[in-house]
């Protein structure tokens, strides 16, 4: 048996690390030194000082300023190197051109990390942008971490913790705030202090010079605290970093997010702000669904949702059920749940029966249920009960108007055992003044949200319904794929031939060679040289067919000559041929293109890719044809895809439903478009040199899908490989898959994991023994644990840029079913450059060699993605893993208290 893999570093139920942080620096500091500290009244150092001396926070506080010998009482140094004990965090807030001498400064005396305060930076142009680049030198050099410039700093109220210079502390909570503007911070800090929020971080980042918005993400998904993340965002940065992070964290806690610059105008102001670029809003919306993140519209939205969800289930569907006392509280938030993208749930028979018995007659019968005005606490609950037990619902929203009947306070207690609701949220608006307070604070002691107004309840139930699917389409088992046909070889070269001739526009029929070498049909298309070639390939496809400009020099997007349609017979195509040679001037003739004239009735599609700033390549899919950009019914979404994420890209546009089939038409063969989908998607992933391609228009019938057109444009050719674009999510790295054969002649494929394996990893640990599950899990992990969805999600769902997992996988030639053998697993640190090792190999393949060659694959893999070094925990008894680890050039290093042993292999 080969097994490693202390369970603490299985993604799959270790939630809270325990392995210290460097950005505990940062956030939990022992000791911090203030540099800029000062007793001027009205200045940023001030305030600084008054905060981390005169507040709650613990630790050694040493104020950094060469003319005082004490501030606010306490002693102060001239320089950092003066401090006498070492020192955590240095927060900045000297003059902008000072701070690289002080960064200096604090990187000779060990310090791990800085806040820098001080504002002058990139958002005042070239001068700033160089002070930084050389501020983040002299920290990466160092190792430190540092959070800023120009930002407000950072608070951690559980830790009495205020490196800001905001005028209180935020109050504990459970929410973990991270924002771009330090000015909304403090307006946020203000709100909150009326609204009773608390806050597990408050974190202002400004430029993001070095921490992210990955770092922090990840820090606050470990952190016990924190049970929900929201951002108030200006721009992206590490794009990857983000979504990498977003993806991992957001299947435990929810990330809310806010972000400007939906307008051109707005990003023009936060550009100018944050000294940063801002991308296409409608790519964004696809990286955050992509990302599992929800995305509101208004700063209270934030909290609202964070709250919620901390609250209360997320909802299986989008179907609101209202319950009300008065019509026109009920009407408003069906206007607002229609238009947000929710639906009204029906009532069922049996719904409608339990209502009549239990209401008065003339109740509204439909739904908003609208129990009339003189509804008691108990109508409430009786109403609430029988709905909430209908399965053609998926969440409840309770609305109270104060009426001469009306006992809010009372109602409120009868819907306290309704808080939870078997799966399904409920929310509350009790409307009115002062006389519902007492009903309100009941409801939100029980963990049922309320709202103002019953249209901002809606509008959460339908943001809790988008944050669902997000998750559901992010992690939801795909079908597996297709055998697939790639020749990346003959696509690569396609492209090389282009670029070598200095051409930056690929020939229509270079073009549909490309789509094809990924197995995307395309209409047959030749290229003749000679009009007695135009003529043989025309004959030989069969009349009617189309004769196009054939250039291999004209770089614009339309063809020059234009195009001769519906040739039926040799003659028309050597009048055609004459035709286009004559419209253009000789050294742009290169021939002309024949292709077979298709007659359809199916659907014109567009599917096509360009480049985004901030997220690299970008997949478009909806409606083509020539009135393309008129209907714009179009969805985007991030390469690479695979088949549920292809299904769902579609379920956004409007053509989507007529491709199911309406009005006697046959559907088209939707699971078919969904793997031509994931093809393209792969060719936009692996053929980094095109910049931009589309195929407009992709013809689909019930009868097939065939491609019409298509253009490539690539890069230009002065252009270095290392500087193209890189894809905000990593695709399927192929390049490490490898053949390997066992002892007993099995031959296998060693290759990365992908999410269509689910099924197969359900099926290989159905046939572990007791034995092996507890040398990798050092305990007798259940199988129904083991194959639970939620579970293989992190197990088979992986970002290629935190994790690197192989299966041994065996294909029977006779049957062509696949079988898992072994898996092998790197789990990179977030924090360093280093990847902790698992092994896992089923019982009928142990001692035949494939632990050594899934280890060997792992330490070249690591190499590869250049780690630092690989480690392990083993138990003492597992000695094939010990003597696996030995032969590999491991060191054993010590035996922890818990009898494990730790192995290092340095890279």
């Amino acid at each position: 048996m080969v097994t490693a893999l202390h369970p603490k570093a299985d993604p799959s139920h270790d939630i809270l690390r325990a392995r210290a942080h460097p950005l505990d620096a940062l956030f939990e500091p022992r000791s911090v030194a203030i540099i800029g500290a000062s007793e001027k009244p009205g200045s940023v150092g001030l305030a600084l000082t008054q905060n981390l001396l005169g507040g709650l926070f613990g630790g050694a506080v040493y104020p950094i300023n060469p003319r005082h010998a004490h501030i606010l009482g306490a002693k102060a140094f001239a320089r950092i190197a003066d401090v006498p004990a070492k020192v955590d965090l240095a927060v900045i807030a000297s003059p902008a051109k000072s701070i690289p001498g002080v960064m200096r400064e604090c990187a000779a005396a060990g310090v791990p990390a800085a806040i820098i305060i001080s504002a002058g930076f990139k958002e005042c142009g070239a001068e700033g942008t160089a002070l930084e680049q050389e501020i983040l030198g002299i920290a990466r050099a160092a190792k430190m971490r540092v959070v800023g410039p120009n930002c407000l700093g950072v608070m951690r109220p559980h830790h009495g913790f205020n490196a800001t210079f905001a005028t209180a502390l935020a109050r504990p909570g459970s929410v973990g705030f991270i924002s771009q503007s330090g000015a909304l911070c403090t307006a946020v800090l203000d709100w909150s202090f009326r609204e009773n929020v608390g806050f597990s971080a408050f974190v202002s980042l400004g430029s993001m010079l070095d921490v992210g918005w990955g770092d922090l993400i990840y820090y606050l998904g470990d952190d016990p605290h924190t049970r929900s993340i929201v951002i108030y965002m200006e721009s992206v940065g590490d794009a990857r970093a983000f979504l990498s992070a977003a993806r991992e964290v957001a299947l435990s806690k929810p990330i809310i997010v806010i972000k400007v610059g939906r307008t051109n105008e707005a990003a023009k102001a936060a550009a100018s702000h944050t000294g940063s670029l801002t991308g296409s809003d409608e790519v964004l919306d696809a990286a955050f669904r992509r990302a599992g993140v929800l995305r509101v519209n208004a700063i209270e939205e934030l909290f609202d949702m964070a709250e919620v969800l901390a609250k209360q289930p997320r909802p299986t569907g989008p179907r609101l059920a209202i319950v009300t006392n008065a019509g026109g509280p009920g009407v408003l938030a069906t206007d607002m749940l229609i238009t947000s993208g929710g639906q009204l749930a029906p009532l069922s028979a049996a719904t409608m029966a339990a209502l009549n018995h239990v209401l008065p007659a003339h109740w509204s019968h439909n739904n908003p249920i609208d129990i009339i005005g003189d509804a008691g606490a108990e109508r409430y609950a009786q109403a609430v009960d029988i709905i909430a037990k209908d399965d053609h619902n998926d969440g409840v929203l309770v609305i109270l108007t104060p009426q001469a009947m009306t006992d809010a306070t009372a109602t409120a207690e009868q819907l306290k055992p309704l808080a939870r609701l078997n799966g399904k949220p409920i929310l509350a608006s009790w409307m009115g003044g002062p006389q519902i307070d007492a009903g309100d604070a009941i409801l939100n002691a029980a963990s049922i949200p309320t709202f103002r107004y019953p249209d901002e309840a809606a509008r959460a139930f339908v943001y809790m319904w988008r944050y669902s699917q997000n998750l559901r389409a992010l992690y939801e088992t795909p079908a597996l794929p297709a055998e697939e046909y790639k020749d990346r070889a003959r696509a690569a070269q396609l492209i090389d031939k282009a670029r070598r001739s200095g051409r930056t526009l690929l020939t229509e029929a270079e073009s549909k060679h490309l789509l094809h070498a990924y197995g995307i049909p395309v209409v047959e298309t030749h290229v003749a040289t000679t009009e007695d070639e135009a003529v043989k390939f025309a004959e030989q496809m069969g009349f009617p067919v189309v004769l196009k400009l054939h250039s291999e020099t004209i770089t614009h997007k339309t063809d020059v000559g234009g195009v001769q349609l519906d040739l039926r017979d040799a003659a028309a195509v050597r009048d055609a041929w004459r035709a286009v040679k004559n419209r253009v001037a000789l050294e742009h003739f290169h021939g002309v293109t024949v292709q077979r004239m298709i007659r359809h009735e199916g659907y014109e599609l567009i599917l096509g890719s360009s480049l985004d700033p901030q997220f690299g390549p970008v997949l478009l899919f909806g409606a083509g044809g020539q009135l393309v950009e008129v209907f714009q019914d179009r969805a985007l979404g991030l390469p690479p895809l695979n088949a549920t994420l292809a299904r769902r890209l579609m379920e956004q546009t409007k053509i989507y439903r007529a491709l199911k089939g309406v009005r006697g038409r046959q559907p088209v063969d939707l699971a078919a478009l969904e793997q031509l989908l994931v093809r393209f998607s792969q060719l936009v992933a692996e053929q980094r040199w095109i910049a931009e391609i589309d195929i407009n228009p992709l013809l689909v019938s019930a009868d097939g899908l065939i491609a019409l057109d298509a253009r490539v444009v690539l890069h230009d050719a002065a252009a270095r490989e290392e500087s193209l674009p890189r894809l905000a999510i990593r695709p399927y790295p192929a390049h490490y898959g490898t053949p390997c054969k066992l002892k007993d002649g099995t031959h296998a494929t060693l290759r990365p994991i992908r999410p269509e394996d689910e099924p197969l990893m359900v099926k290989f640990h159905e046939a572990l023994s007791e034995g092996s599950v507890y040398l990798r899990y050092f305990t007798l992990l259940k199988l129904d644990q083991r194959i639970a969805h939620e579970r293989l999600t992190r197990v088979c769902f992986i970002d290629y840029d935190c994790q690197m997992a192989l299966v041994a996988d065996q294909r029977d030639a006779a049957t062509g079913e696949h079988r898992i053998l072994g898996v092998g697993r790197l789990i990179k640190a977030h924090d360093a450059n280093e990847a902790e090792f698992a092994l896992l190999v089923a019982d009928r393949y142990q001692h035949c060699g494939l632990g050594t060659q899934l280890l060997s694959q792992l330490i070249h893999i690591g190499r590869e993605e250049k780690l630092a070094r690989i480690t392990g925990d083993v138990l003492p008894t597992n000695t094939a893993m010990l003597r696996l680890c030995d032969k590999l050039g491991f060191q054993r290093t010590t035996v922890r208290e818990d009898h494990v042993v730790k192995v290092v292999l340095e890279l």
